[in-house]
């Protein structure tokens, strides 16, 4: 390694990890979340029902142009990219930022800023969570890289004491494009706020680039408010009972913090401590406010992961916490601590090029293993032709699902045929396509992997106001085997339901 400088090696290992990227982008179909995205660009609006709109902005002109999964997943790869080369930058202005309030023994045991770097970088490819961001793009993937824009800013504030005009306009597009991006991009604002709180003059509060951000951002973020407010504010009241879950229990908790483990890997864990061990006491009151990117939104989703949450919600906070560790790790590795750096970065690399090979082989079928979650990967798109297919020969007015997860993906594969979901759950394909009109006729299909009851008069489904619903008659028509490798993954069952009718109350 000694051959190469370390920001030669940074770039050569994203590159590696961007072609396994590429390589399996155009090996699987979309995924429940991706799809549902998708949909966002080919229905473009201000805002959406449950997230803000630039995941489906930033997607539009490939999606116009082409609905090859590999292709349109270049925006997610090229977000990747773009993160780990923010690591790579916010992780070099830290070490200046070390360097420049300490001259001491700690300066001069330092490794090279380029050397930190690559050990940020490193934990992020190593991690496993964040190469699923990388093929398949969540908001999360656009936010990972605006919170670390923003936090490369608040050093850059905290080293110079001072911004000129560009400075804050640059912020400001940051925390506006941030919260267009996702909700919970206001756990970044507040770590940027805590920052100035923190530092020793309040000099911002009455500079007018401060307020000239705070202008661009809110600006930015208009058409969210503006569609909200003709939509009953019903984003804000899904977030707010969707992050409150279900009854809290510490259990999940301690489900939470283990697959935080897993996801992200105890090389990063590992880097943070070195970090707090070593390096906290230079410049503490500035060090702590920018681990607040990671502290503030991680406690927060560990304190609501008591109701229920998913993994991935943490990523940019653990993308901000990458920088700490490289240079954590960094420092023990120029004093020969490197033993259990190899191990954890071997195991974890390791632990990606099984769960790789996992996802091409399609997962394991046996008796020990519920279901198969990787079954959710294939079939869609052949079950989405077949349901269109199906649905013209058959006259029917559209596609029917059961539940939005199953909808997504039959919306994509199956467009421009409306979808309906017959749930009394209210979400985005309501105000898509609507509610199904009475006395229609559509292409019911099913999933073996979320099998239900046919919705038929002797066992309704209950409507969104107390109503019963059901089908006069539903016929199976035709259904299909999705294979891979020689092992059936799943099935999917057509049915022509027809004469959709209220049958009562409940």
């Amino acid at each position: 390694m000694r051959q190469y400088p370390p920001s030669a090696w940074a770039i050569f290992s994203i590159l590696i990890a961007a072609l396994v990227h590429f390589g399996l982008g155009f090996a699987i179909e979309f995924s429940v979340d991706e799809a549902h995205y998708a949909l966002y660009a080919q229905h473009l609006a201000l805002s959406y029902f449950d997230h803000p709109p630039l995941v489906g902005w930033i997607q539009w002109p490939l999606i116009s142009l082409t609905s090859n999964e590999g292709i349109i997943r270049l925006v997610p790869e090229l977000l990747w990219v773009l993160s780990c080369y923010g690591v790579f930058l916010v992780s070099k202005e830290l070490h200046r930022l070390i360097q420049g309030r300490n001259s001491g023994y700690l300066t001069s045991v330092l490794p090279s800023a380029n050397a930190c770097s690559l050990m940020a970088v490193l934990c992020i490819i190593a991690a496993p969570l964040p190469h699923v961001l990388a093929i398949g793009l969540l908001p999360d993937s656009i936010l990972i890289l605006l919170s670390l824009g923003i936090m490369l800013m608040s050093i850059r504030w905290i080293r110079k004491d001072t911004y000129a005009a560009s400075d804050w306009i640059v912020l400001g597009i940051l925390l506006g494009l941030a919260g267009l991006s996702k909700y919970t991009a206001c756990f970044t604002a507040l770590a940027l706020l805590i920052v100035f709180l923190l530092h020793p003059r309040k000099t911002w509060i009455r500079q007018g680039g401060f307020w000239l951000a705070l202008l661009i951002a809110i600006a930015l973020i208009s058409p969210v408010l503006y569609w909200n407010t003709t939509h009953d504010w019903i984003s804000f009241r899904y977030q707010i009972a969707h992050g409150g879950g279900s009854s809290w229990a510490w259990r999940r908790v301690a489900a939470f913090l283990g697959l935080q483990v897993l996801c992200f890997g105890p090389l990063i864990i590992l880097g943070a401590f070195l970090f707090c061990k070593d390096c906290l006491h230079s410049s503490r009151r500035s060090m702590i406010a920018l681990l607040g990117f990671f502290g503030i939104p991680f406690v927060i989703f560990a304190a609501l992961s008591g109701g229920g949450g998913l993994p991935h919600w943490t990523s940019p906070a653990w993308f901000c916490l990458a920088p700490f560790s490289g240079i954590g790790l960094a420092k023990a590795w120029s004093m020969r601590h490197r033993f259990w750096i190899k191990l954890l970065f071997i195991l974890q690399i390791t632990l990606c090029l099984v769960g790789f090979a996992y996802v091409l082989s399609g997962g394991i079928n046996t008796a020990a293993i519920k279901s198969n979650p990787i079954a959710d990967l294939y079939g869609w798109k052949l079950a989405g032709q077949k349901a269109a297919e199906l649905a013209q020969a058959n006259q029917a007015q559209g596609i029917a699902v059961q539940n939005w997860t199953l909808g997504s993906r039959i919306a994509w594969y199956a467009h421009p045929l409306p979808v309906f979901i017959l749930d009394q759950r209210q979400d985005q394909f309501d105000l898509w396509f609507g509610e199904l009109p009475l006395d229609s006729s559509v292409l019911l299909v099913n999933w073996t992997g979320m099998p239900f009851n046919q919705p038929t008069l002797d066992k309704p489904i209950d409507g969104p106001s107390g109503e019963k619903f059901a089908f006069s008659e539903c016929k199976p028509i035709e259904q299909i085997t999705i294979e891979r490798f020689g092992q059936n993954l799943s099935g999917f069952e057509f049915s022509l339901c027809t004469h959709w009718q209220k049958t009562g109350f409940r």
